[in-house]
């Protein structure tokens, strides 16, 4: 962690944050680091396990840099729902609790149940002299997994990193791997971060446009928003060089379609999990779902059309839930199915979760899509399992159009339009047509 803070002093007159209308400096982030480290001192204790209730603010990174420092396990929670936030704080074990207002006070109360907790896990990384960092998976699947990190470690990650003078603009949130990937990677280069106060498509094109964001992470599902928005014609977003996608796989279609729509930036996929942290990786083209994964720090094998990773950032282990996707020599099952090319490089198809079995056979829903997103009419859809009788499920899609259309003569068009291009088993049979898609608040398609 010194490296960075020495390296942070070193930028100290570049512009480090853009947030809410105000412009601060890399040695304003370090003024309000230590003002925090002078606060904090004899409230909370050093290897406290710490929850900051908010999302990304010039003050809620201070605060973050100020518990690294302190060598406590920190827990971001930008949920706002009471009982989700309860139940990580309990999770977790939080010691701590810290609220941060818009003037940047800070509010600390004592969680009295942490006495309760215990965690041999936690016990290791306090007996190292380590910082942590407790992340929770979406829960999309059960209840979500606390999962520890050496942070440390993974700050250590971005020490080769070289200086350079560019605005990310920071889409995900605070207590996801690809927003504190982004952070990191950001510091350690003395890059310009922008923070949204909302995530709505023309705020986001707002940003870009007046503060010439050059970098912009976001998800498939996002891009497309700000298509069908049309928020991409209202905004100048020529500044733009470089857009990375990742979180869900991204139907071939829908690339051009960006490119198409976005043709002077740069589309870069990533990739990585919130267990194994992000991946560095190459794509193939800004018109290619193909990737590499070149990273010195990660190894990945496939077995049986699933990736596997194993990495030197990967967490410690989970909290509340066993360590079975881990095999005894470290490999991670990413849940992630790929499809492998001869010169080395391979596609993200989809989760093995997402999989829709029709009488035994196998429909990727990535794939559909990418098809069906290619009709005329068709801004959006999303393709999931239906259950059948017959056949256990049959292929469902939800349909975002252009423009209304009488749902007989839509089914219609869709079979047709599919059946020379898709296996007959993998063409929708119940197809909805919607306002809008069901997203998560991490901009995800909902498939259902």
């Amino acid at each position: 962690m010194n490296w960075l803070i020495e390296r942070l002093k070193e930028y100290s007159g570049k512009n480090c944050i853009i947030y809410n209308g105000c412009l601060y400096s890399y040695a304003d982030l370090l003024r309000q680091v230590d003002k925090y480290k002078a606060e904090i001192l004899g409230v909370v204790a050093v290897g406290d396990t710490v929850a900051i209730l908010g999302d990304y603010s010039f003050y809620s990174i201070s605060l973050f840099l100020a518990l690294v420092e302190n060598k406590n396990v920190i827990v971001p929670i930008t949920n706002t729902v009471v009982n989700e936030v309860e139940d990580r704080i309990s999770e977790s074990g939080v010691d701590k609790i810290v609220r941060i207002d818009e003037s940047g006070a800070l509010s600390v109360s004592v969680n009295a149940d942490s006495e309760n907790f215990d965690s041999p896990l936690i016990d290791r990384i306090k007996a190292e002299g380590s910082s942590g960092l407790i992340l929770f998976s979406s829960g999309s699947t059960g209840k979500p997994k606390a999962m520890l990190h050496n942070l440390n470690t993974l700050i250590d990650s971005f020490q080769t990193r070289k200086e350079k003078s560019l605005n990310f603009l920071v889409f995900l949130m605070f207590d996801h791997i690809g927003g504190l990937n982004t952070l990191l990677n950001c510091m350690s280069m003395g890059a310009t971060i922008t923070i949204p106060v909302n995530r709505t498509p023309d705020y986001i094109c707002g940003l870009i446009e007046k503060h010439k964001v050059d970098i912009l992470p976001a998800s498939p599902t996002f891009l497309n928003i700000i298509i069908m928005s049309e928020s991409c014609k209202k905004f100048d977003l020529s500044s733009l060089k470089m857009i990375t996608y990742g979180t869900e796989s991204m139907p071939e279609s829908l690339l051009l379609r960006i490119k198409e729509a976005l043709p002077k930036a740069r589309l870069l996929q990533t990739f990585g999990t919130s267990e194994t942290g992000i991946a560095q990786v190459q794509s193939k083209s800004s018109t290619s779902t193909l990737i590499k994964i070149d990273d010195p720090n990660i190894e990945y094998k496939i077995v049986g059309g699933e990736l596997l990773l194993r990495s030197k950032t990967q967490i410690l282990g989970y909290l509340n839930a066993s360590m079975e996707r881990f095999s005894d020599d470290g490999w991670f099952s990413t849940g992630d199915l790929v499809e492998e090319a001869a010169d080395g490089y391979i596609r993200i198809v989809g989760r093995n979760t997402d999989v829709i079995n029709v009488g035994g056979l196998k429909v990727l829903p990535s794939e559909v899509e990418s098809v069906v997103m290619m009709m005329d009419g068709i801004v959006d859809v999303t393709v999931y399992g239906k259950p059948n009788p017959m056949t256990g499920n049959v292929v469902a899609a939800n349909i975002v159009l252009a423009q209304e259309e009488v749902p007989s003569v839509l089914r219609k068009r869709v079979r047709a339009f599919c059946q020379d291009r898709l296996d007959s088993y993998k063409i929708p049979v119940a197809i909805k047509v919607v306002d809008e898609m069901s997203v998560t608040n991490r901009f995800k398609k909902v498939r259902k």
